[in-house]
């Protein structure tokens, strides 16, 4: 076993201890594996980011985080939403989200569902093929179509390349035939890939749409909109540029190329808006070795990738993990409890344990407000979905008594 110098975490990074406490003894009596939101935390970082780019609408990605204390504190808040299928938007307006406030995102519909979110008065569709292209026309005339464009995703954590948008030639095409049905080609959408650390992609993928937006103008169609998409970085193990250069790099290039010919602009975040704002709590259910002079131990927890932790597939999304215990630090393992064995969550990657660690102790996973509990299965191996409770707010006079230094992106 691999026997290094003290356990020690940078807890402050992620959260002051005043906060770690307050969350953990909300915790003490709930039954793990479940997930703490913070709502003041997806409030500050939905004002960051509005603050940030004041020239653009926030259409929020539902499925990164789909909790209904959520969704109404961005609806109150004015956020517009991004939904993917008609449950997403049966979700929405049932909270009382008004149709001009959502955008059908996902490329992947059938016509019924068009049709359906037609009914309930939606007017803003993606696509990026000729036959969803058609089946909007069909069943949603006179909507405003965004047509996706192709990127390769590089420099994400989490990419979304080849299953989305298409190539430049296709999308001017599709744009041409969208001018002689009965929609109106209304913009250009791009993402970069979730948790993007390469800002430079920004650059490329606008400068494709200053090529499209140019070419449909020499044949009489003037787009209005460009969806930027998401790809914000929420605050996880690896350390991310500063937030403020994100900023200023992704609003340069949209002068160089726009100038004061700038379109309407929406962005679509997720896991920026919600993910430093959770944490698991999971609890330690087994440690083991699997021969006598094995250099690391296993750590077993009662959540795995099924439970909510799939972005841990090829070790993609390290979540940064805290045990609240001292002792010298042991490389581990960490897989879940599922009888599946792809359920293990780091394995090339080794986090470090304190030695003092037992069975029943509580691990706290950080970062895990975005793509956890809607990524959970129902009932695999009969675990139940992941748990989520939101952490009662704090009073004015207790936010002013804290002094909130995490360093995170947003501030």
């Amino acid at each position: 076993m691999v026997q290094l110098d003290g356990y020690s975490f940078d807890l402050e990074r992620f959260m002051s201890r005043e906060d770690f406490d307050r969350i953990k003894e909300f915790s003490s009596d709930k039954q793990t594996p479940f997930l703490v939101l913070d709502l003041e935390k997806v409030e500050e970082r939905y004002d960051a980011l509005t603050a940030a780019f004041p020239f653009s609408r926030v259409y929020y990605a539902i499925k990164a985080n789909p909790h209904d204390e959520v969704l109404k504190l961005l609806a109150e808040r004015g956020s517009c939403f991004d939904f993917a299928s008609p449950y997403e938007l049966d979700q929405i307006m049932g909270l009382g989200v008004t149709p001009d406030r959502l955008s059908y995102g996902n490329t992947i519909k059938k016509a019924k569902d068009i049709a359906y979110a037609y009914s309930r008065g939606v007017r803003l569709f993606a696509t990026d093929s000729e036959h969803d292209l058609r089946k909007i026309s069909e069943n949603a005339p006179e909507s405003k179509v965004l047509f996706r464009l192709l990127t390769d995703g590089s420099g994400a954590d989490w990419p979304l390349s080849r299953k989305f948008g298409a190539h430049q030639d296709v999308i001017i095409s599709l744009i041409e035939l969208a001018s002689k049905l009965n929609v109106e080609p209304y913009g250009v959408s791009f993402h970069v890939g979730s948790q993007q650390r390469d800002i430079g992609q920004w650059d490329n993928a606008i400068a494709a749409c200053r090529y499209v937006f140019d070419w449909a103008k020499e044949i009489g169609i003037n787009l209005k909109m460009i969806n930027m998409g998401g790809g914000f970085p929420a605050n996880y193990l690896d350390p991310n540029t500063d937030f403020e250069v994100y900023r200023s790099e992704i609003t340069r290039y949209l002068d160089d190329d726009f100038g004061d010919d700038l379109p309407e602009i929406i962005i679509e975040p997720g896991r920026s808006l919600t993910g430093d704002a959770g944490i698991l709590v999971s609890e330690v259910v087994l440690i083991s070795k699997k021969a006598e002079y094995n250099q690391y131990v296993w750590v077993y927890l009662d959540t795995g990738k099924f439970g909510g932790l799939i972005e841990t597939l090829d070790e993609a999304i390290k979540y940064p993990i805290f045990v609240d215990k001292e002792g010298e630090a042991i490389e581990a393992i960490i897989a879940g409890p599922t009888c599946d064995s792809m359920d293990i969550l780091y394995e090339n990657f080794k986090y470090t344990v304190p030695d003092t660690m037992e069975e029943g102790d509580r691990m706290y996973i950080f970062t895990t407000g975005a793509y956890t509990t809607s990524y959970c299965s129902i009932n695999f191996n009969g675990f139940p979905p992941l748990k989520a409770f939101i952490l009662p707010q704090r009073t004015e006079n207790e936010k002013k008594k804290e002094v909130y230094q995490t360093g995170n992106l947003f501030e």
